[in-house]
């Protein structure tokens, strides 16, 4: 049986219990939305979904049934979806030398491309059945420039740059559904350990948490659709201006 909605709205976030997700879920709840909170690392994820009053449901992104039982949950439990964020990343440590590693460049691809693609699939009919709503895709700066050190993680994240210009052509204004991307640089969360040392070494400005989240809000509070919001140091985030691509001449 749904408890009974209150508030602005019922917000489902993939990749919720540390880092961006963690701070994008309270957030949500700060501002008066129940939240989903998805992950696998149950532990902290039960945790922040008992401290926001929200519903914990463990979630690999990589497997599509296990986003239809998130958002079934949504539904049981509140009666309703209004956002959704598609958050749930990782780096690919994968190389495309002799040491190429296939498990790795598939969980890189899997959690960041496929889970995305998952999550909007499951999620849109609920979106649509509640009148409308938004999809926030966490991509990247990787998603519009180039990562010669982890070209797999730069390739799963163009291709959601991709995605979300794309469906925010095809979904339209009728569908009341916005679908914007959050690309923030280099982040203070457990995806830079690897390569913290590196920017260390060359100072490079790291984001805080609550500067990708002051972004995130951002959209949350906008009218944009289709739209890449850059985070980086030091820059108010705005949409990513696209250079247009050439067109076709005519033929004499």
């Amino acid at each position: 049986m749904s408890e009974q909605h209150e508030g602005r709205g019922v917000a489902l976030v993939t990749g919720a219990a540390n880092g961006i997700g963690a701070g994008a879920t309270r957030y949500l709840a700060a501002s008066g939305m129940r939240v989903v909170v998805c992950d696998v690392d149950d532990g902290p994820g039960r945790e922040l979904a008992d401290a926001v009053d929200g519903l914990y449901v463990h979630c690999d992104v990589r497997e599509p049934d296990h986003h239809a039982a998130a958002v079934s949950a949504a539904l049981d439990r509140f009666g309703r979806l209004d956002l959704v964020h598609l958050n749930a990343g990782v780096t690919s440590g994968c190389t495309l030398g002799e040491d190429f590693d296939l498990e790795r460049y598939r969980r890189a691809m899997g959690i960041n491309l496929d889970g995305v693609v998952f999550g909007v699939h499951a999620a849109l009919p609920a979106l649509r059945a509640g009148g409308g709503g938004q999809i926030i895709v966490t991509a990247s700066m990787a998603g519009v420039v180039a990562v010669p050190f982890d070209p797999i993680y730069a390739a799963n994240k163009h291709a959601l740059v991709g995605l979300v210009r794309s469906l925010g052509v095809t979904l339209g204004p009728e569908t009341g559904i916005r679908v914007n991307a959050l690309c923030p640089s280099f982040a203070e969360t457990a995806i830079i350990t690897e390569i913290r040392p590196l920017l260390d070494e060359w100072k490079f400005p790291v984001l805080s948490v609550d500067d990708v989240v002051d972004a995130f809000a951002r959209i949350v509070t906008g009218t944009e659709t289709g739209e890449c919001f850059t985070v980086v140091p030091g820059r108010d985030s705005e949409p990513f201006r696209f250079r247009n691509a050439p067109g076709p001449r005519p033929v004499s």
